[in-house]
């Protein structure tokens, strides 16, 4: 592409500080921004990200419309909420409007095995309008690209297992509440976890009525066997409450998580295939205390057994550069709700982004 991409922000809280910043430092032109938040609207996105201002102000959900139509984006980045019924209004928009998206919503990574209906409707609505949609961010490589790459070293896996932790107090409030911080045991119990605890057919019944609530690695285990040609015989979730024996003050929260009470969860998704691979993964996300720190362990078992270790990912950096550097894969893919495994290994950017588009 000759000219520069043209991008426009859908969520201007903390993530979006990192992932302005990184389109622009990528030869990105940045031509709108979109949020609800009325304390936001109206403010350049300089402000936002702490620099000078930039002559681009952040419109408001329900003029979202008109500014898309007047700057004709190449692609929207949106960076809200974790579930895919959540961002639903922002890529039906885009697909309706032929505006390729990609998203940080961590269910948007593989949506299909969680919320077949919401896909297939973005899905066939991105198809007839010639544009792309998907999800992507830490995941994409730490919980994906890395560990496929295990596997095409090894030559028989029986088991893949995978853990990784993660602070929700630099995700902003939507994660938080997600993982259900601050919530008393009692409320955790009926809130988070009572939604696993039903048939396999009951399970079904709700993810084919939009209305399951997905773990990150419900969807992330989806993708892993795409990627690597397995059948899905057999997938279950179970949630488990964090805590502290101390308090901790959450500052997205802005409350004080009492000693006992939830700091966050553990999410465990176990997945059997027809060939015979498990798949184990557990994700912990919660308030932090001073001591805690974020990890990423996955052991690929079998012939040979290999296990990586990343200590201390700069998750937030992660996510965002991740977003950004598969920008131009995004425009270059075919039309339609496409996620990330089918379009291609992620790889570093060090051009400006325009040049790797076809």
């Amino acid at each position: 592409m000759e000219r520069k991409i043209k991008a426009v922000q859908y969520g201007v809280g903390k993530m979006s500080v990192y992932t302005m910043r990184y389109m622009l430092e990528k030869g990105i032109e940045i031509v709108g921004a979109i949020d609800a938040n009325p304390a936001v609207v109206g403010k350049d996105i300089g402000e936002v990200m702490g620099q000078a201002n930039m002559g681009v102000v952040v419109t408001a959900v329900e003029n979202a419309k008109e500014m898309l139509e007047n700057v004709k984006p190449d692609i929207c980045v949106v960076t809200t909420r974790s579930l895919i019924a959540e961002v639903d209004d922002a890529f039906t928009l885009c697909a309706s409007l032929g505006i390729n998206a990609i998203s940080t919503c961590e269910e948007a990574f593989y949506p299909i095995n969680s919320n077949p209906t919401v896909t297939k409707k973005i899905d066939s609505l991105a198809k007839a309008n010639n544009c792309t949609i998907t999800g992507s961010g830490y995941q994409d490589i730490y919980w994906g690209q890395l560990v496929t790459s295990i596997a095409g070293s090894t030559q028989k896996i029986t088991k893949i297992k995978g853990s990784s932790s993660y602070n929700v107090e630099e995700y902003g409030i939507a994660l938080a509440e997600a993982h259900g911080a601050g919530l008393t045991l009692e409320e955790f119990d009926k809130q988070v976890a009572s939604v696993d605890r039903v048939s396999d057919e009951q399970r079904q019944a709700t993810i084919e009525a939009g209305e399951y609530l997905p773990s990150y690695m419900w969807n992330v285990n989806g993708w892993l066997c795409s990627k690597l040609g397995l059948t899905v015989k057999r997938q279950t979730q179970k949630c488990v409450p964090q805590t502290h024996s101390e308090d901790i003050f959450s500052s997205t929260l802005n409350m004080t998580v009492k000693a006992g009470d939830a700091t966050g969860m553990s999410a465990v998704v176990t997945t059997e295939t027809e060939e015979g691979i498990t798949i184990e993964t557990e994700c912990i996300g919660k308030v932090y205390a001073p001591d805690e720190f974020d990890k990423n362990i996955w052991t690929v078992e079998g012939e040979p057994t290999t296990t990586i270790t990343v200590e201390r990912p700069a998750t937030v950096e992660l996510t965002c550069a991740t977003i950004v550097n598969r920008i131009p894969d995004v425009i270059n893919a075919e039309p339609g709700y496409v996620t990330t495994e089918k379009i291609g290994e992620l790889n570093h950017k060090i051009k400006p982004l325009n040049e790797y588009v076809k």
